[in-house]
């Protein structure tokens, strides 16, 4: 659990100094601001950076603030090498006896009736699947989703026009006179989308997978205004669909109008790349594994030919058109390249760390990210890039208190400044090019707005999907889920880039023209810009 002086845990729970020191400060500085005060990372975290540093009174002095603000986790304590040095001190048994008796005060709270998960996850939500459920379970899954938004939804600020209750009120009868469990859940999926941000969802139900999330097996992406086949599956190959032809109708509907009729309503997104995305891309052809889609395209040569296909579950189709989770190669000129398409494991930064001394001794890195939809914050290949201690990302959350309100007073909100340090002697100086586009997203993101803070190097692409955070997830009558985004993203001085996206440095675009002669647009672009003199 090395910390390696700001290295913030980006879960972590305890309270933190909501300060906002400077972006870039060496690790005297460092010291003497926490010592006089001027700023805390994190009481339990800076207690480990001055158990490194060897200041074993300001290590206990700091881990006695943070069991005073709920520090409560003995187990943590006892195995972090960070604080090995402070076994042997006299307060140590101490401050162990103080947190063991908080555990036990704190499994005495947990009894209350309010801390208990069946309160929050409760039973009476977990009805059965149905086809059509009954009017009063319709009714209780619209109203536990507008009371989860309403008080955990982290982002009203971005969607200023839409009151909550407002849209409560006008889903009612909506909902309740929808005639199918399928009928209900794109219902929820419409009202869920005015709130415009990619990490509050409406989920199907198991039974409903094949209904709604089957897909052929092609991608198509909106590419300089035409919708193209940007991959396909060898069978679909056979068929005659191939990469680079341009989609015109789905059904007999112009492929436009078809998305704006029956996709892009439905779809939460964040900004406009991310609803292009999810319009032209990951939804344009689903729908269920029953039904053929007919399809009219146009090939390289202007010729027009007509299409129909089978979808296909998502689990196929992931078999057959999943990308692996890391790429990694030396391209010509002896420059690295780690494509990341997920940060669902920490295989990349894994991956990484094995190839490093190879990516050490290569002239430059790309990093690519470009089709990277999140998962978990990973900021580990950025510790490789940088000399000094630096600040990288800051959160917040809404804080709610039942008597400030019933007081009359203002609700407040509850954040942290996450930092990383350095990998000792394991410094990669040399250029850094990052690859994003509108598919790079949550998990994806924190990473970009991390890299492009350090001003390490250029950012090439396509501006970002502008959505991340922290979901919460909850259950809904028949089935369904839904989630809720609770946590507010930012860069390290406290700017915005949920709903904007990450900006690249550079924009490069894909062309019709490149795609189908096989041409990585953005990665020569990349290549373009190292070859520099």
């Amino acid at each position: 659990m090395k910390k390696l002086l700001l290295l913030a845990i980006s879960v972590c729970t305890h309270i933190v100094a909501f300060a906002q020191p400077e972006a870039s400060i060496s690790a005297k500085e460092l010291e003497k601001k926490l010592e006089e005060g001027a700023f805390e990372i994190s009481l339990y975290n800076t207690a480990c950076y001055f158990a490194l540093a060897g200041n074993k009174k300001l290590a206990l002095n700091y881990l006695n603030k943070a069991i005073d603000d709920g520090f409560n986790n003995s187990k943590t304590m006892l195995e972090d090498s960070d604080l090995k040095s402070l076994h042997n001190e006299k307060d140590w048994t101490l401050l162990l006896q103080r947190i063991q008796e908080r555990e036990t005060t704190k499994t005495k709270e947990n009894e209350l009736f309010f801390n208990r998960p069946e309160f929050w996850d409760s039973k009476f939500f977990k009805t059965a699947y149905r086809d059509d459920l009954s009017e009063v379970e319709k009714v209780a899954g619209l109203s536990r989703f507008w009371s989860e938004s309403k008080y955990n939804f982290v982002n009203f600020d971005l969607v200023p026009n839409v009151n909550i209750d407002s849209l409560y009120f006008e889903y009612l009868p909506k909902v309740k006179n929808t005639k199918s469990t399928l009928e209900y859940y794109k219902m929820l999926m419409e009202m869920c989308a005015r709130l415009k941000d990619g990490h509050t969802n409406i989920i199907a139900p198991k039974e409903l997978v094949e209904d709604v999330y089957a897909r052929p097996l092609i991608r198509t992406r909106l590419i300089e205004d035409k919708v193209l086949i940007l991959q396909s599956d060898p069978e679909m190959q056979n068929k005659g669909l191939k990469v680079g032809m341009e989609v015109l109708t789905i059904n007999n509907i112009p492929v436009k109008e078809y998305a704006a009729k029956l996709i892009t309503p439905y779809e939460s997104a964040s900004t406009p790349q991310d609803l292009a995305v999810r319009s032209f891309d990951y939804a344009l052809l689903a729908g269920s594994v029953k039904q053929p889609i007919h399809l009219t395209l146009r090939d390289f040569k202007g010729s027009i030919t007509d299409q129909t296909i089978s979808r296909v579950s998502p689990s196929e189709r992931s078999k057959k058109l999943g990308s692996a989770p890391v790429e990694y190669k030396i391209l010509p000129g002896n420059v690295s390249y780690l494509a990341i398409n997920s940060f669902a494991t920490d295989t990349g930064s894994k991956v990484f760390k094995e190839k490093y001394p190879e990516i050490s001794q290569s002239k430059a890195l790309i990093i690519d990210l470009r089709n990277n939809g999140g998962g978990s914050s990973d900021w580990q290949i950025l510790r490789y890039l940088i000399r000094e201690p630096q600040l990288i990302h800051k959160m917040y959350t809404r804080q709610y208190n039942a008597s400030f309100r019933a007081w009359g007073q203002l609700q407040g909100t509850w954040g942290n400044t996450n930092g990383i340090g350095p990998v000792k002697d394991q410094l990669f100086s040399k250029p850094v090019i990052l690859l994003i586009s509108a598919r790079t997203f949550s998990a994806a993101e924190d990473f970009a707005a991390a890299f492009k803070s350090l001003n390490r190097g250029l950012i090439i692409g396509e501006p970002s999907g502008g959505s991340t955070g922290q979901p919460l997830g909850f259950q809904l009558p028949g089935g369904l889920s839904a989630r809720v985004c609770t946590k507010r993203d930012q860069y390290p001085d406290g700017s915005d880039f949920v709903g904007k996206g990450i900006a690249p440095d550079i924009v490069v675009l894909p062309t019709v023209s490149d795609i189908r002669k096989g041409i990585d647009t953005q990665l020569e672009a990349a290549l373009k810009e190292l070859r520099k003199p």
